[in-house]
C-alpha cells in the first residue's frame, strides 16, 4: 500500500495532495458539491466501497473541508457539509474538471453544464461568467444536465435527482424510489378447500326441469 504523506517533499501542492489526493476524494467533494448530504446517497452515486467511502469521509471532517453533524430530521444519521475551506477547493475542482472536459472529453460533450445564476453565461475553466466576466463563486452556479449526460447510465434516486437543475451548495433533494407492486400470487387447487357440511345447513335439493 502506497504511503499516504510525501515524505521529502517540502510543497504546499504535496501538502495539499496528502488531504485531497487519495482515490474517491475529489469525486467525494465534487458530491458534496452537488449538495448530496447522507452516507448512503455518497454511497449510492459513487459506487465506492463502504470502508473507503468511511475513511474519505472521516479524513475530510478531520481536516475541516466537511462537518459532520446530526440530521435534524434523523438524528441517527449524519449529514454531510461543505466548509468554508472545503468550498475553497471550487475553483480547483472546476478547472480540473474543464480539463478533463477538453483533454479527455467523453462522447456527446459534458456531461453537466455550469452557468451563473445571475446572468446565465457558462464559466469558463477559471470560474469567470462567460456574459458578464464576473468570477462567481460556487453559490452563484446553476448545474444543469449538458449535451452528453446520459439519463440512462445511473438509475438510482441520486442520479435521477441530479438531472434537475440545481444550485451547486444547496442540499439536493433525493425522492426515495417508488416500490415496486406486489403482484397476486396464483391461486392453487391448494387455496380451494372444501367447505364442511355443517356450514352449509340443511337444504333441500331441488330437481332441476
Amino acid at each position: 500500500m502506497l504511503p499516504k504523506s510525501y515524505d521529502g517533499q517540502d510543497c504546499s501542492l504535496a501538502r495539499a495532495l496528502e488531504v485531497v489526493g487519495e482515490r474517491w476524494t475529489l469525486l467525494v467533494l465534487r458530491d458534496a458539491f452537488y449538495g448530496i448530504r447522507h452516507f448512503s446517497d455518497f454511497q449510492t452515486h459513487l459506487g465506492a466501497p463502504r470502508a473507503v467511502l468511511s475513511e474519505r469521509l472521516r479524513t475530510l471532517v478531520e481536516h475541516g473541508l466537511l462537518t459532520r453533524r446530526p440530521d435534524p430530521g434523523q438524528p441517527s444519521r449524519p449529514v454531510y457539509a461543505l466548509t468554508d475551506k472545503g468550498r475553497a477547493l471550487w475553483p480547483a475542482l472546476h478547472a480540473l474538471r474543464s480539463w478533463g472536459e477538453q483533454h479527455a472529453p467523453a462522447p456527446g460533450g459534458p456531461r453537466r453544464v455550469f452557468v451563473h445564476d445571475s446572468c446565465g453565461g457558462e464559466l469558463d475553466a477559471t470560474s469567470v461568467c462567460g456574459t458578464c466576466r464576473q468570477q462567481v463563486g460556487p453559490e452563484q452556479v446553476l448545474a444543469s444536465p449538458g449535451p452528453g449526460l446520459n439519463p440512462g447510465l445511473g438509475q438510482d434516486a441520486v442520479s435521477t435527482a441530479l438531472t434537475r437543475p440545481h444550485r451547486l451548495g444547496q442540499p439536493l433533494t433525493v425522492l426515495a424510489a417508488a416500490p415496486h407492486p406486489t403482484r397476486p400470487r396464483p391461486t392453487t387447487q391448494a387455496d380451494v378447500r372444501p367447505t364442511p357440511p355443517e356450514a352449509i345447513g340443511p337444504h333441500r335439493l331441488t330437481r332441476v326441469p
